[in-house]
């Protein structure tokens, strides 16, 4: 045996020892898909800025496309692994948890009683990997709807079929 330390970022925040369960591991690649999306999108943008700029006022070309375009590549790339290690989630008999957060940190707790509908939505990409996000609504106005994505498609059905059930209960 090694006493070598474990790292810390390859530990989730919230890991068993908080009781909560990861999500997919393939949402990592949906982030990272969609932060592509988004940084070809501002690459795009910076790189007309930047030949506007070099045109009009004669900066250098690439001044400015290539300082944010290493800073795209790195948001497209360490960022969404990072989320993905921070975002967890609980389901018990009455209530549901779910805890995400890199830099600003949300545990948000659900009461089965509180729920006023449930969706299970999938985006395109979500679909590729056949994952989906279950959406809670809540009554009353502040956090009134709390996502969970990540979800394998299956888990995300079920889930909402046990809540649904609970609150069914609860009704009778």
């Amino acid at each position: 045996m090694t006493d070598e330390p474990q790292s810390a970022a390859a530990e989730p925040l919230w890991g068993e020892a908080e009781g909560l369960t990861a999500v997919e591991p393939n949402y990592r690649w949906v982030m990272t898909i969609n932060a592509g999306i988004l940084g070809l999108i501002l690459l795009v943008g910076v790189a007309v800025a930047d030949f506007v700029l070099a045109e009009k006022l004669g900066w250098q070309q690439g001044s400015l496309l290539g300082p944010l375009a290493l800073i795209i590549l790195y948001l497209v790339f360490a960022i969404p692994g990072r989320r993905w290690l921070r975002l967890g989630y609980d389901l018990s008999e009455d209530r549901l948890r779910v805890a995400r957060g890199y830099l600003w940190r949300r545990d948000t707790i659900v009461p089965f009683g509180r729920i006023q509908h449930i969706d299970v939505d999938q985006g395109i990409i979500d679909r590729g990997f056949d994952l989906a996000t279950l959406i809670v609504h809540t009554a009353g106005t502040h956090n009134s709807t709390v996502s969970l994505p990540g979800l394998d498609e299956t888990r995300a059905a079920e889930m909402r079929e046990a809540i649904r059930a609970h609150i069914k209960r609860e009704t009778l």
